[in-house]
Order: structure tokens, then sequence, then C-alpha cells
């Protein structure tokens, strides 16, 4: 291998940083030739089928494969490029036929069934179960035309997915609005001196907003002008529609998608692809998921329709607002919040500078899980950007056990959102070598600015100890199998699992003092000011559960119940979701579903209910901790051991219960959203 291309480096962390677009290709044909190699070589005839000559095999090239083209994704995803994109889309091709025909391999799949399973651990039984039932779903059984065109699906379905993203970027860096003195009343200084800077930066006068999280969100809570909000909120929910720039469009991508995805399932034996979905996750079927969406909406509804009754009142007493518009929303919750618990999020955020938020969630995750984590210079060329940060986490003796990196604040050419990625597995080798895993943690944060350092919303908090309890499940699993070491084979829907549950500790006292300092003063946060903060917490619960509900039903009927795969099919569709379970109605500009990425860049097709359903499972184990004094040693060493450790080596709900002691109940979940008004039953 050509160890001065970085893609075909394996020797140390990732050098993301000397990534050039024209490695791409070239690296990719070594991987892939090498990949090809050993699968010819693993199923030759007479190939003995043992775990060491096939598994072992084919996992050294394909995990190889696997740690080059996610770095191409990952740099696709977080610095992109006009090179770098069309390096990306003119492999991206080549990968996905690959990884099909791997899958559905006909001599790969005769190769598994033959492997002895009496002389494998429990932890390989599963990775084999799990990989026989993965070439079914994969099309191994499909011949012929059938199989032609479940491989031509495959790969049309990876270019529309990433066509979807990029329309999405391209459409949210497209928006700018300049703004003069008269319309920024109200609006935050940090937010204005950012959005000064970048009007400047632009030759312009004035203030500059986007659509980016740290500029579009301040102004829907803060700024007075009603029309300011107005067409930075129609803008917004529009990105990437047919009522925007029409090479950006998602609405044939959507439909295309949708069309291709019921003909694969179909292909399969299955009645729909939320049916083929859900064959790799806990929930037992669409009915299932259904009926648990549609109960909990039962239970919020109330609540929901108390919020915003509430609201409303408010607005047209105190605001003169007498008809609430879609755009008024974010601001009059935040006076609202304002009026009823006396502090505001702009208040809150002095407190959380982004080092202290730092400092506390390592020093809570020693306390709880007894690792550290430390600071580590990253060795040269592996930050794809400056503001990139690598971090070691040590076990109570010093030793390794993982690293991750960070890249917080959002830019221009980085998708928005947060997301944890992994950039390699923890794996003991065929060679004997024990692979430590390595993290990539992104957030979209706003960047520091006048020398300050960057101020985080107590949400921006609760996204950052979210998206590191994924961390923490890929770096503390215990599990040598690459095939079920961290979150490699956990259901989908017990993925949410550790993230879920590490947002609960945000709302205790002992946690939340630990995490700030005042960005001027230097103090803690006051104890009056959490405890205005800990009556504000089930406010608008019952909306803000509403409207997940409302997404994940969405995706649930759009993969199962749909048909007539068109745009206006799936615009009706998602009128009829919101008729049937939420009391907000947007107005009929909105085009949510074209900015889902989710669903249709994601990997959550048919799955974003996980993040409810998991909910259920982190609410409860979280509510061992509370039983427990909440910063509890005992609970965290279960925990860990029980949960993050076991990767994906058994069933997530024997996990849960070798926690809990128990199977899983809805009640924490209720409680913690204020909505524990009827009786408990199971989940």
């Amino acid at each position: 291998m050509d160890a001065s291309n970085p893609l075909l480096d394996f020797s140390g962390l990732p050098a993301y940083g000397k990534v050039d677009p024209l490695h791409v290709r070239p690296a990719m044909e070594v991987l892939l030739s090498d990949a090809r190699r050993a699968l010819r070589s693993v199923t030759a005839p007479g190939f003995p089928a043992r775990w060491d000559t096939v598994v072992d095999t084919l996992n050294v090239a394909t995990e190889r494969l696997a740690r080059g083209w996610g770095m191409v994704g990952h740099l696709n995803a977080v610095a992109d490029t006009p090179a770098l994109r069309d390096a990306y889309n003119a492999m991206l091709p080549e990968l996905t036929q690959f990884w099909t025909e791997l899958g559905a391999d006909e001599a790969l799949f005769a190769q598994y069934k033959r492997l002895p399973l009496a002389e494998l651990s429990a932890t390989r039984q599963r990775i084999v179960a799990h990989a026989l039932r993965d070439f079914r779903l994969g099309g191994a059984d499909l011949q012929g035309e059938a199989r032609a065109r479940h491989a031509a699906i495959q790969e049309r379905s990876a270019e529309l997915e990433q066509a979807f993203s990029e329309h999405l970027l391209d459409a949210t860096n497209a928006f700018t609005l300049d703004v003069d003195e008269s319309a920024i009343a109200g609006i935050p200084d940090d937010v204005l001196h950012a959005a000064g800077d970048a009007a400047r930066a632009a030759g312009c006068q004035g203030w500059r907003f986007t659509l980016h999280q740290p500029s579009y969100v301040p102004v829907m809570q803060y700024a007075h002008d009603r029309d300011l909000r107005a067409r930075m909120y129609r803008a917004y929910v529009t990105r990437a529609s047919d009522l925007g720039d029409a090479a950006l469009d998602n609405s044939w991508v959507m439909a295309e998608l949708l069309a291709l995805r019921d003909e694969e399932a179909r292909l399969l034996g299955f009645g729909s692809f939320a049916e083929l979905s859900l064959q790799a996750k806990m929930a037992q079927g669409p009915a299932q998921v259904e009926e648990f969406l549609l109960d909990l909406a039962r239970r919020a509804r109330p609540h929901a329709q108390s919020d915003l009754d509430d609201l409303r009142a408010f607005a047209a007493a105190e605001l003169g607002l007498t008809e609430l518009r879609a755009w008024d929303i974010a601001f009059a919750s935040e006076r609202l919040r304002e009026s009823r618990y006396a502090y505001s999020e702009q208040e809150v955020k002095q407190y959380f500078t982004e080092p202290r938020v730092l400092e506390g969630l390592f020093d809570l995750v020693h306390q709880l899980f007894d690792v550290r984590v430390r600071p580590e210079a990253a060795p040269p060329g592996v930050a794809w950007h400056p503001e990139v940060c690598l971090w070691r986490v040590e076990d109570a003796a010093g030793r390794l056990l993982g690293q991750f990196l960070t890249d917080l604040h959002a830019r221009a050419d980085k998708r928005s959102g947060a997301w944890m990625d992994d950039a390699r597995g923890r794996w003991l080798r065929p060679d004997g070598v024990l692979q430590t895993p390595v993290a990539l943690l992104t957030c979209n944060f706003a960047a520091g600015v006048g020398g300050r350092p960057p101020l985080l919303t107590f949400d921006d908090v609760q996204t950052l100890f979210h998206e590191f309890g994924h961390g923490l499940h890929h770096l503390l699993t215990r599990i040598d199998d690459l095939d079920a070491s961290g979150l490699s084979g956990v259901e989908w829907d017990a993925v949410e699992l550790p993230s879920q549950f590490m947002e609960n500790f945000c709302w205790d006292w002992n946690v939340l003092q630990r995490l700030t300092c005042h960005v001027d003063s230097g103090e803690a946060l006051p104890r009056a000011l959490f405890e205005r903060m800990l009556a504000s917490r089930h406010f608008q619960a019952g909306l803000q559960t509403l409207r997940q509900i409302e997404y994940a039903l969405f995706d649930l009927r759009v993969h199962h119940v749909l048909r007539a795969a068109t745009p206006q099919a799936v615009a009706a569709l998602a009128s009829a979701v919101r008729a049937d379970v939420a009391v907000l109605t947007p107005p009929d500009f909105s085009r949510f579903q074209h900015s889902f990425s989710h669903i249709f860049a994601g990997g959550y097709a048919a799955g974003y209910y996980s993040y409810k359903w998991a909910e259920v499972l982190s609410a409860d184990a979280y509510a061992c901790f509370e039983e427990s004094g909440v910063i509890d040693r005992a609970s965290g060493a279960r925990f860990r051991d029980e949960i993050l450790a076991r990767g994906g080596s058994r069933d997530a709900l024997e996990s849960f219960h070798a926690f809990r002691g128990r199977a899983p109940t809805i009640d924490a979940l209720l409680r913690h959203q204020g909505m524990a008004d009827d009786p408990p039953r199971p989940a």
C-alpha cells in the first residue's frame, strides 16, 4: 500500500488534515481490490469454513475499506468543498456496489451457514446469526433479474441520499439576510457581534443573518421585529423545496427514494419498507410502533393543548399578538418563560462557557464510570480544522481505552446538526493486537466572539451530553469482536439509550454546579436561578413531545402505508399525520419533510421512533441513579458493565434487564416530562 496516501495509512490515528480530493480514487481502488481479493479467497471452492479463515480474513480487508471510506465521508460532512464532493460522488457508486454485492454474496452466505457454531463464543454465535439475517435482508436469496434490480436500487438510493444532503446544505448556505439597525432590537449582543462580522466579511453594512442554527435560533427567539422573524422562518421551512431553487429541490429526491425503498422491501418479501427496517430492531413490527406512538400522543396531547392555550393567551395579553403565527412561537415562548420563571435562555447561557462544560462533563464521567478524559496533542495532519481537539480516555490505571476528536462549532462547509461517528472500533485483531476505538464528536454550536470563550445554551449543553453518551457507548466497550463492539450489532431502537440517559444529568444541581462559570464574573450558576430552570423543566413538554411523535409517525407511515410516492402524496400524508396527533398547524408553505435528513439521508428511515422508544429505556435507567443519589458509583459501574461495555454482544433488552433487574416501564419517562397523570403501564 502507498503509505503516502493518508487514506491508506492505518498505522495510527486517521490523518484527516492530509487528505486531498486527489487521494480518494487511488486509495479506494486499492482498498476495493484488496477487499474483493479477500472475498474471492474465503469463498473459493473447498476453502475451510472457520471463524479465523472466513470472518477474520474478510474483516481485515473490509475494515480497512470502511475506515478509508469513512474518512472521506466524514470530511464530506464537516469540510465540504466542490472538489471533495466530486471525488466522493465519483466513488460512491463503486463503494455502494461492493457493499451490496458483499451483503448478497451467495458463496459467502453459504460459508457463514457452514461455520461451526458449537465451537464459537456466545458473542460470535450472535454475530453469525445477525450476519445470516443480514444476508437474507441484503438479497442473498434473490436470483437473476430480481438480484440485479436489488443491486441497482442500492446504488441509486445511495446517490439520492447524498443528493438530499447536498441540496439541504447548499440551500441553507444560499440564504443570507442583511438588515440595518431598525431590525435588530432584542437580539443578543453575541449574536449581533457574529452577524456584524459576517456582514463585514461579505463587504456589507449592518448585520447578516443565516439559516445556520447559531444565527437562526436566537433570531427566532429574541428578535422584536416580526417581519424579520417571518422572513427567516419562511426561508428555513422551505429549504431544498419546490418553493426555492429548482436545482436544490428535494421533492422528487424523496419521491424516488421512497419508491425505491418500497420496491426493495417487496423484492425481499416484505409488505413495506417499515417491515423490512424493523427486522433488525427491538420493536416487533409497524403495528407495535404505531400503537406505542399513538398511546404516547394520547397521554401528551392534553398537556400540549394546555401549553398552546397558555401561549396564545399570554401572546395576546402581553405581546399584542392576537393571532399567533408560526414565526411567533419561539419568540412568544421565550417571553412566556421569562415572565413565568423569571429567567431567559440568554441569561443562563452566560454561565455555560464551553471549556467549563467540557471539564464538568469529563468530571462526571470520571465519577460515574471511573475513567478519565484527558486532552492530547493531535499528531500533525490529524485535525481537519484548527478548532478540532483530540482527547484520550483512560481507565483507573491510566491505560488507554480510546480516543475521540471534537469539532463543536458551526461553519458554512459543515452539515448541520450534531452526531457521533466512529473512526475505528475496538477489535482484538487476528494478529493479536488490540485496536482501541476512536470516535468523532461533531456539533454546530456558536463560536466565541470578541475574544470570549464560546457560550452554550442549555439546549447545547444537553446536546453535548447526548452525543457524548453515544461516544461512551463506542469507547467503553469491552467486546473484542469487531462486529459486536461499541454500537455494532446494537438494535437501532436501543442505540439512543446511553445518549438520552446522559442528558438527564444536566438537570442535577450537583452536576450543574461543576458545569458553570459565568463568562464575566467566574461565578457558578446561582441556586436560585437553577431552581427557576428546574421549575421550567416541563415548560411546553407536551408540545415538544407531540412534535417528536408527529415526526416519528410521519416516518413510520411514509415507509409503511404510502403507495403513491409523489411529492403531493408525501405532503398529504404529512398533513394527515398532523391532523391525527398535533395541536399546532404550520403554514401551507412549510416543507419540513424536505429537510428531514434523519430519514432521507441519515440512516433513520422507519426508525425515527427510536428516540421516543429508547427514551423509555433511558428514563427508567436514570431513575435507578435517582433512587441512589444520582452520582452513584455503584450504579455507574453497573451501567458501564451491563450496557456500555456489552455492545451488541447480547439483546439490548437483556442488557437493560441485567442493569435494572426488571423490564422497562414508561413511568419515569412520563414523570420526567411532567405527564405522569394516568396509571403507569409497561412500555
